[in-house]
């Protein structure tokens, strides 16, 4: 898993409540078990017409918001069905971080595990980096120091010690458990030793 550590990047304001993972990446492309491609069909039904065309309007089509790595959005965001794919098709797409007053649960969690930063904002502090936004300026998202800066503002965000450490250094629930594995080895030996039969 990629590190996280500093990200600079243009913020996109998508000004909606409640975006489910069906929004964020519809059923029909979920036949897919690999984590790339998904990006071009992130949030699929808003960003493109019946034809398969872009819609200009909505701002992933825009430049530069077309190549933002950080997405501002409305409360509960990643609600509904419980999948993996809306944080992959986001990080496909190029996100690395979302900022809303609230998330959905399963979604905040699954955002930690591949490598994206999920930041919890309340409604005035995020106001200021969507106003900031139509600027189309650069802000800076520091997690070792849980900082986000621009302009002339410094905004401080709380983040779990632990899933801090995990987006820091890269590390997935495999790497966890990759870093016990002389434990786990040694377990093996021991329950081989103790309880053959178990094998």
């Amino acid at each position: 898993m990629e590190k996280f550590n500093i990200l600079k990047g243009i913020p996109a304001n998508l000004p909606m409540i409640n975006v489910d993972t069906d929004m964020i990446i519809p059923k029909q492309f979920l036949k897919t078990i690999k984590r790339t491609g998904l990006g071009k069909s992130l949030f699929f039904e808003m960003r493109y017409d019946e034809e398969g065309k872009k819609i200009n309007e909505f701002v992933l089509n825009k430049v530069p918001y077309n190549k933002s790595s950080i997405l501002l959005t409305g409360k509960n965001f990643g609600c509904g069905s419980s999948r993996e794919h809306a944080p992959w098709a986001l990080l496909d797409f190029g996100i690395r971080c979302v900022i809303s007053p609230s998330f959905a649960d399963i979604f905040y969690n699954n955002c930690f595990k591949n490598g994206m930063l999920p930041i919890v904002l309340d409604s005035k502090q995020l106001e200021k980096i969507i106003e900031y936004s139509t600027k189309k300026e650069t802000i800076e998202i520091d997690l070792s120091e849980q900082k986000i800066k621009f302009g002339n503002e410094i905004i401080i965000f709380n983040v779990d010690a632990f899933k801090k450490k995990c987006l820091l250094n890269g590390l997935d629930d495999i790497d966890l458990s990759l870093e016990k594995i002389e434990k786990i080895s040694s377990y093996e030996k021991n329950i081989q030793k103790t309880k053959p039969w178990m094998n």
